[in-house]
Protein backbone atom coordinates (compact mmCIF):
# COMPACT_ATOMS: atom_id res chain seq x y z
CA UNK A 1 0.00 0.00 0.00
CA UNK A 2 1.28 3.62 -1.09
CA UNK A 3 0.85 6.38 1.92
CA UNK A 4 -2.35 8.24 1.25
CA UNK A 5 -2.42 12.22 2.00
CA UNK A 6 -5.82 14.34 2.51
CA UNK A 7 -5.24 17.06 0.35
CA UNK A 8 -8.02 19.17 2.25
CA UNK A 9 -11.51 18.78 3.54
CA UNK A 10 -14.01 21.18 3.62
CA UNK A 11 -17.78 21.44 5.28
CA UNK A 12 -21.30 23.11 4.81
CA UNK A 13 -22.32 24.25 7.38
CA UNK A 14 -24.79 21.42 9.55
CA UNK A 15 -28.39 22.32 10.34
CA UNK A 16 -31.71 22.73 8.09
CA UNK A 17 -30.61 23.91 5.07
CA UNK A 18 -33.05 25.49 1.96
CA UNK A 19 -30.39 23.88 -0.81
CA UNK A 20 -30.86 20.07 -2.08
CA UNK A 21 -28.72 17.36 -1.64
CA UNK A 22 -26.68 17.98 -4.99
CA UNK A 23 -26.44 21.75 -4.22
CA UNK A 24 -24.94 21.39 -0.81
CA UNK A 25 -22.97 18.13 -2.20
CA UNK A 26 -21.54 20.70 -4.49
CA UNK A 27 -20.77 23.31 -2.22
CA UNK A 28 -18.53 21.26 0.08
CA UNK A 29 -16.63 19.73 -3.18
CA UNK A 30 -15.88 22.96 -4.89
CA UNK A 31 -14.47 24.27 -1.46
CA UNK A 32 -12.53 21.35 -1.22
CA UNK A 33 -10.66 21.88 -4.71
CA UNK A 34 -9.93 25.35 -3.87
CA UNK A 35 -8.44 24.55 -0.60
CA UNK A 36 -6.48 22.01 -2.36
CA UNK A 37 -5.21 24.23 -5.44
CA UNK A 38 -6.24 21.50 -7.88
CA UNK A 39 -8.21 21.59 -11.14
CA UNK A 40 -11.48 19.35 -11.19
CA UNK A 41 -9.76 17.53 -13.94
CA UNK A 42 -7.33 16.14 -11.90
CA UNK A 43 -9.38 14.10 -9.72
CA UNK A 44 -9.69 10.87 -11.29
CA UNK A 45 -12.46 8.95 -9.52
CA UNK A 46 -15.11 9.67 -6.56
CA UNK A 47 -17.09 8.49 -3.79
CA UNK A 48 -20.22 9.97 -2.81
CA UNK A 49 -21.31 8.99 0.66
CA UNK A 50 -25.45 9.07 1.14
CA UNK A 51 -28.27 7.14 2.96
CA UNK A 52 -31.54 9.13 1.74
CA UNK A 53 -30.75 10.45 -1.20
CA UNK A 54 -34.02 8.97 -2.20
CA UNK A 55 -35.94 11.33 -0.01
CA UNK A 56 -35.85 13.98 -2.80
CA UNK A 57 -36.16 10.95 -5.71
CA UNK A 58 -32.97 11.40 -7.16
CA UNK A 59 -30.53 8.27 -6.51
CA UNK A 60 -27.58 7.81 -8.37
CA UNK A 61 -25.57 10.91 -7.47
CA UNK A 62 -21.90 10.23 -8.43
CA UNK A 63 -22.73 11.48 -11.79
CA UNK A 64 -24.79 14.11 -10.76
CA UNK A 65 -21.83 15.59 -8.64
CA UNK A 66 -18.92 14.77 -11.27
CA UNK A 67 -21.65 16.54 -13.75
CA UNK A 68 -21.98 19.65 -11.54
CA UNK A 69 -18.14 19.97 -11.24
CA UNK A 70 -17.50 20.04 -14.58
CA UNK A 71 -16.30 16.55 -15.21
CA UNK A 72 -18.94 14.23 -16.23
CA UNK A 73 -16.63 11.16 -17.39
CA UNK A 74 -14.97 10.66 -13.91
CA UNK A 75 -16.24 7.76 -11.81
CA UNK A 76 -17.92 8.14 -9.08
CA UNK A 77 -20.13 5.36 -6.89
CA UNK A 78 -22.17 5.78 -4.18
CA UNK A 79 -21.65 4.36 -0.86
CA UNK A 80 -24.22 3.22 1.59
CA UNK A 81 -23.72 1.37 4.89
CA UNK A 82 -26.46 4.03 7.02
CA UNK A 83 -24.62 6.71 9.10
CA UNK A 84 -20.94 4.73 8.72
CA UNK A 85 -21.65 6.16 4.92
CA UNK A 86 -18.81 8.60 5.19
CA UNK A 87 -16.23 6.16 7.32
CA UNK A 88 -16.75 3.77 4.25
CA UNK A 89 -16.37 5.90 1.40
CA UNK A 90 -13.08 7.17 2.77
CA UNK A 91 -11.74 3.63 3.81
CA UNK A 92 -12.61 2.90 -0.36
CA UNK A 93 -11.13 5.87 -1.16
CA UNK A 94 -7.98 4.87 0.71
CA UNK A 95 -7.56 1.77 -0.58
CA UNK A 96 -7.87 2.61 -4.18
CA UNK A 97 -5.24 5.27 -4.18
CA UNK A 98 -2.94 2.84 -2.08
CA UNK A 99 -3.28 0.23 -4.07
CA UNK A 100 -2.02 2.53 -6.78
CA UNK A 101 -5.42 2.64 -9.03
CA UNK A 102 -5.51 6.22 -8.89
CA UNK A 103 -3.31 9.07 -7.73
CA UNK A 104 -6.26 11.59 -7.10
CA UNK A 105 -9.86 11.09 -5.39
CA UNK A 106 -12.71 13.20 -4.33
CA UNK A 107 -14.49 11.80 -1.47
CA UNK A 108 -17.69 13.63 -0.86
CA UNK A 109 -20.76 12.89 1.58
CA UNK A 110 -24.28 14.88 2.09
CA UNK A 111 -27.51 14.10 3.44
CA UNK A 112 -30.68 16.12 2.68
CA UNK A 113 -33.19 15.49 5.48
CA UNK A 114 -35.43 18.38 6.74
CA UNK A 115 -37.94 18.42 4.54
CA UNK A 116 -39.31 15.38 5.71
CA UNK A 117 -42.05 15.08 8.40
CA UNK A 118 -40.73 13.63 12.16
CA UNK A 119 -42.34 10.46 11.55
CA UNK A 120 -41.09 9.90 8.00
CA UNK A 121 -37.73 11.10 8.66
CA UNK A 122 -37.71 8.64 11.94
CA UNK A 123 -39.44 5.71 9.60
CA UNK A 124 -36.23 6.46 7.33
CA UNK A 125 -33.81 6.13 9.60
CA UNK A 126 -35.14 2.52 10.71
CA UNK A 127 -34.45 1.38 7.50
CA UNK A 128 -30.64 1.18 8.87
CA UNK A 129 -31.76 -1.44 11.52
CA UNK A 130 -33.01 -4.55 11.17
CA UNK A 131 -36.31 -3.28 10.12
CA UNK A 132 -37.99 -6.60 10.23
CA UNK A 133 -37.56 -7.35 13.74
CA UNK A 134 -36.97 -3.69 15.02
CA UNK A 135 -38.16 -0.47 13.10
CA UNK A 136 -41.58 -2.49 11.55
CA UNK A 137 -42.13 -3.18 15.49
CA UNK A 138 -42.03 0.27 16.75
CA UNK A 139 -38.51 0.41 18.33
CA UNK A 140 -36.65 3.34 16.94
CA UNK A 141 -33.24 4.12 17.42
CA UNK A 142 -33.64 5.68 20.19
CA UNK A 143 -35.25 2.97 21.77
CA UNK A 144 -32.45 1.13 20.49
CA UNK A 145 -30.12 3.09 21.90
CA UNK A 146 -32.03 3.13 25.32
CA UNK A 147 -31.82 -0.37 25.42
CA UNK A 148 -28.01 -0.19 24.78
CA UNK A 149 -28.15 2.58 27.65
CA UNK A 150 -30.06 0.44 30.14
CA UNK A 151 -27.70 -2.53 29.96
CA UNK A 152 -24.44 -0.33 30.20
CA UNK A 153 -26.12 1.30 33.90
CA UNK A 154 -27.15 -2.27 34.78
CA UNK A 155 -23.19 -3.78 34.48
CA UNK A 156 -21.35 -0.56 35.23
CA UNK A 157 -23.59 1.40 37.18
CA UNK A 158 -23.47 4.44 34.35
CA UNK A 159 -25.80 7.32 35.80
CA UNK A 160 -28.12 9.26 33.76
CA UNK A 161 -25.55 12.50 35.17
CA UNK A 162 -22.76 11.14 33.26
CA UNK A 163 -24.81 10.39 30.24
CA UNK A 164 -25.68 14.57 30.25
CA UNK A 165 -22.17 15.59 30.89
CA UNK A 166 -21.23 13.99 27.54
CA UNK A 167 -23.77 16.57 25.98
CA UNK A 168 -22.60 19.52 28.22
CA UNK A 169 -18.74 18.74 27.08
CA UNK A 170 -20.37 18.35 23.07
CA UNK A 171 -22.40 21.29 23.41
CA UNK A 172 -19.57 23.24 25.01
CA UNK A 173 -16.55 22.50 22.54
CA UNK A 174 -19.56 23.25 19.08
CA UNK A 175 -19.69 26.92 20.27
CA UNK A 176 -16.46 27.55 18.72
CA UNK A 177 -17.08 25.22 15.42
CA UNK A 178 -18.75 27.54 12.82
CA UNK A 179 -20.19 24.30 11.15
CA UNK A 180 -21.58 23.08 14.34
CA UNK A 181 -25.80 22.68 13.66
CA UNK A 182 -26.44 24.31 17.59
CA UNK A 183 -24.34 27.07 18.70
CA UNK A 184 -26.25 26.39 22.50
CA UNK A 185 -24.76 25.81 25.63
CA UNK A 186 -26.22 23.58 28.01
CA UNK A 187 -25.74 22.36 31.94
CA UNK A 188 -26.75 18.91 33.38
CA UNK A 189 -30.14 19.96 34.63
CA UNK A 190 -30.98 21.21 31.11
CA UNK A 191 -30.18 17.79 30.24
CA UNK A 192 -31.88 15.91 32.71
CA UNK A 193 -34.92 17.64 32.41
CA UNK A 194 -35.34 17.66 28.72
CA UNK A 195 -38.29 15.38 27.27
CA UNK A 196 -37.50 11.85 27.50
CA UNK A 197 -37.55 10.19 24.22
CA UNK A 198 -36.83 6.79 25.49
CA UNK A 199 -36.12 6.16 28.84
CA UNK A 200 -33.33 7.07 30.03
CA UNK A 201 -32.56 9.01 27.26
CA UNK A 202 -33.57 12.14 26.86
CA UNK A 203 -33.92 14.75 24.29
CA UNK A 204 -30.48 16.45 24.84
CA UNK A 205 -28.77 12.99 24.93
CA UNK A 206 -29.87 13.02 21.14
CA UNK A 207 -28.08 14.00 18.11
CA UNK A 208 -30.61 16.05 15.50
CA UNK A 209 -31.13 15.16 11.95
CA UNK A 210 -29.17 17.57 9.95
CA UNK A 211 -28.69 18.70 6.70
CA UNK A 212 -25.17 19.20 5.24
CA UNK A 213 -22.35 17.80 3.38
CA UNK A 214 -18.23 17.46 3.54
CA UNK A 215 -15.39 16.51 1.26
CA UNK A 216 -12.30 15.95 1.01
CA UNK A 217 -9.38 14.87 -1.76
CA UNK A 218 -7.44 12.27 -0.87
CA UNK A 219 -4.41 11.50 -3.00
CA UNK A 220 -0.86 9.62 -3.21
CA UNK A 221 2.31 11.52 -1.10
CA UNK A 222 3.37 12.09 -4.76
CA UNK A 223 0.48 13.88 -6.20
CA UNK A 224 0.38 15.67 -3.08
CA UNK A 225 4.00 16.56 -3.07
CA UNK A 226 3.40 17.99 -6.97
CA UNK A 227 0.90 20.37 -6.12
CA UNK A 228 2.35 21.49 -2.79
CA UNK A 229 5.76 21.54 -3.67
CA UNK A 230 6.57 20.38 0.00
CA UNK A 231 7.64 16.90 0.65
CA UNK A 232 6.15 17.20 4.50
CA UNK A 233 3.63 18.74 6.58
CA UNK A 234 0.75 16.65 4.95
CA UNK A 235 -2.43 14.97 6.54
CA UNK A 236 -1.18 11.23 5.99
CA UNK A 237 -4.20 8.14 6.67
CA UNK A 238 -1.95 6.19 8.84
CA UNK A 239 -4.37 3.20 9.45
CA UNK A 240 -7.94 2.25 8.13
CA UNK A 241 -10.21 -0.27 9.77
CA UNK A 242 -13.73 -1.82 9.04
CA UNK A 243 -15.65 -4.16 10.44
CA UNK A 244 -19.25 -5.22 10.50
CA UNK A 245 -21.95 -6.60 13.17
CA UNK A 246 -24.75 -8.09 13.81
CA UNK A 247 -27.96 -5.94 12.10
CA UNK A 248 -30.51 -6.26 15.18
CA UNK A 249 -29.86 -6.27 18.90
CA UNK A 250 -31.80 -9.26 20.20
CA UNK A 251 -28.86 -11.44 18.22
CA UNK A 252 -26.08 -9.90 20.73
CA UNK A 253 -24.52 -11.36 23.58
CA UNK A 254 -23.40 -8.37 24.95
CA UNK A 255 -25.44 -4.65 24.58
CA UNK A 256 -22.83 -3.02 26.64
CA UNK A 257 -20.20 -2.98 23.07
CA UNK A 258 -20.17 -2.71 19.33
CA UNK A 259 -17.92 -5.44 18.07
CA UNK A 260 -17.92 -3.67 15.11
CA UNK A 261 -15.86 -1.22 16.77
CA UNK A 262 -13.91 -3.46 18.53
CA UNK A 263 -12.78 -5.12 15.66
CA UNK A 264 -12.18 -1.70 13.22
CA UNK A 265 -10.42 -0.38 15.69
CA UNK A 266 -8.10 -2.81 16.51
CA UNK A 267 -7.71 -3.22 12.56
CA UNK A 268 -6.79 1.04 12.43
CA UNK A 269 -4.31 0.20 15.17
CA UNK A 270 -2.95 -2.33 14.04
CA UNK A 271 -2.12 -0.88 10.35
CA UNK A 272 -1.07 1.98 11.60
CA UNK A 273 1.51 0.51 14.36
CA UNK A 274 0.72 2.81 17.21
CA UNK A 275 -1.29 2.97 20.34
CA UNK A 276 -4.11 4.48 22.31
CA UNK A 277 -1.66 6.58 24.23
CA UNK A 278 -0.12 8.34 20.64
CA UNK A 279 -3.75 9.60 19.93
CA UNK A 280 -4.30 13.17 20.61
CA UNK A 281 -8.03 13.22 20.41
CA UNK A 282 -10.60 11.39 18.71
CA UNK A 283 -13.97 12.22 17.01
CA UNK A 284 -16.51 9.24 17.60
CA UNK A 285 -20.02 8.43 16.60
CA UNK A 286 -21.90 10.21 19.42
CA UNK A 287 -25.31 9.50 18.01
CA UNK A 288 -26.66 8.94 21.32
CA UNK A 289 -24.56 10.16 24.83
CA UNK A 290 -24.03 6.48 25.67
CA UNK A 291 -22.50 5.90 22.32
CA UNK A 292 -19.96 7.82 23.05
CA UNK A 293 -18.81 6.22 25.98
CA UNK A 294 -19.41 2.64 24.78
CA UNK A 295 -17.20 3.61 21.89
CA UNK A 296 -14.33 4.99 24.57
CA UNK A 297 -14.08 1.66 25.60
CA UNK A 298 -14.58 -0.33 22.64
CA UNK A 299 -11.55 1.33 21.21
CA UNK A 300 -9.42 0.58 24.21
CA UNK A 301 -8.93 4.42 25.45
CA UNK A 302 -11.08 3.24 29.19
CA UNK A 303 -11.62 -0.22 30.86
CA UNK A 304 -14.90 -1.21 30.66
CA UNK A 305 -17.62 0.91 33.03
CA UNK A 306 -14.61 3.55 33.46
CA UNK A 307 -15.48 5.97 30.32
CA UNK A 308 -18.54 7.68 32.06
CA UNK A 309 -16.83 8.34 35.03
CA UNK A 310 -13.62 9.67 32.47
CA UNK A 311 -16.57 11.80 31.36
CA UNK A 312 -17.53 13.14 34.80
CA UNK A 313 -13.78 14.14 35.59
CA UNK A 314 -13.33 16.24 32.48
CA UNK A 315 -10.74 14.01 31.00
CA UNK A 316 -12.62 14.08 27.43
CA UNK A 317 -12.56 17.95 27.63
CA UNK A 318 -10.34 19.38 24.92
CA UNK A 319 -7.92 20.17 27.50
CA UNK A 320 -8.27 16.58 29.16
CA UNK A 321 -5.91 13.54 28.57
CA UNK A 322 -8.27 12.20 26.22
CA UNK A 323 -9.87 14.67 23.84
CA UNK A 324 -12.89 13.15 22.16
CA UNK A 325 -15.28 15.01 19.79
CA UNK A 326 -13.66 18.59 20.22
CA UNK A 327 -15.82 19.38 16.85
CA UNK A 328 -19.05 18.87 19.18
CA UNK A 329 -19.41 15.22 17.51
CA UNK A 330 -23.11 14.09 16.04
CA UNK A 331 -24.81 15.49 19.55
CA UNK A 332 -23.97 19.19 18.67
CA UNK A 333 -22.17 19.61 15.25
CA UNK A 334 -25.18 17.70 14.59
CA UNK A 335 -25.32 14.26 11.93
CA UNK A 336 -26.45 14.45 8.41
CA UNK A 337 -25.72 10.85 7.81
CA UNK A 338 -23.99 10.59 4.73
CA UNK A 339 -21.75 13.33 5.45
CA UNK A 340 -21.16 12.73 8.73
CA UNK A 341 -18.15 10.41 8.65
CA UNK A 342 -16.17 13.08 5.99
CA UNK A 343 -17.14 15.74 8.45
CA UNK A 344 -15.10 13.98 10.86
CA UNK A 345 -12.00 13.95 8.58
CA UNK A 346 -12.92 18.28 8.19
CA UNK A 347 -12.23 18.27 11.77
CA UNK A 348 -9.25 16.31 11.96
CA UNK A 349 -7.76 18.47 8.91
CA UNK A 350 -8.19 21.69 10.65
CA UNK A 351 -6.86 20.30 14.22
CA UNK A 352 -3.93 18.40 12.55
CA UNK A 353 -3.18 21.74 10.88
CA UNK A 354 -4.06 23.90 13.18
CA UNK A 355 -6.84 26.14 12.22
CA UNK A 356 -9.49 24.67 14.61
CA UNK A 357 -9.33 28.35 16.74
CA UNK A 358 -10.97 28.20 19.97
CA UNK A 359 -11.63 24.46 20.45
CA UNK A 360 -7.64 23.76 18.97
CA UNK A 361 -6.22 20.55 20.71
CA UNK A 362 -2.94 21.64 21.85
CA UNK A 363 -0.12 19.93 20.26
CA UNK A 364 -2.46 17.91 17.94
CA UNK A 365 -0.12 15.08 15.48
CA UNK A 366 -2.50 11.83 15.30
CA UNK A 367 -6.34 11.94 15.89
CA UNK A 368 -8.79 8.66 15.17
CA UNK A 369 -12.37 9.01 13.83
CA UNK A 370 -15.13 6.20 14.27
CA UNK A 371 -18.34 6.33 12.47
CA UNK A 372 -21.17 3.58 13.42
CA UNK A 373 -23.74 2.42 10.68
CA UNK A 374 -27.26 1.68 12.51
CA UNK A 375 -26.28 -0.04 16.02
CA UNK A 376 -23.26 -1.57 15.29
CA UNK A 377 -24.15 -3.55 11.76
CA UNK A 378 -21.00 -1.67 10.34
CA UNK A 379 -17.96 0.82 11.54
CA UNK A 380 -14.92 2.72 10.08
CA UNK A 381 -11.80 3.89 12.02
CA UNK A 382 -9.32 5.87 10.60
CA UNK A 383 -5.90 6.85 12.42
CA UNK A 384 -4.25 10.20 10.76
CA UNK A 385 -1.26 11.40 11.28
CA UNK A 386 -0.05 15.18 10.45
CA UNK A 387 3.83 14.58 9.25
Amino acid sequence: MRDVCVLSAASTKYGKSDLSARELALEAAKQAILSAGIDPTEIQAGFVSNAFSLSEKQGHLGPIIMSGLGIPDVPASTIESACSSGGSAIREAWVNIGAGLYDCMLVVGVEKVSQLDTITATTYFSFGSDYIFEGACGASFPGLYAAIARAHMRRYGTKEEQLAQVAVKNHENALHNPHAHFHKKITIEDVMRSPVVASPLKLYDACPFSDGAAAAILCSEEFAKKITGRTSEHVFIRGSGRAGGTGALHQRPDLTSLNASVLAGREAFSRAQITQKEIDFLEVHDCFTIAEIIAAEDLGFFPRGEASKAEEEGRTRIDGDVPINPSGGLKAKGHPVGATGVGQLVEVFEQLNHKAEGRQVKDARVALTHNVGATGGSCAVHIFEFR
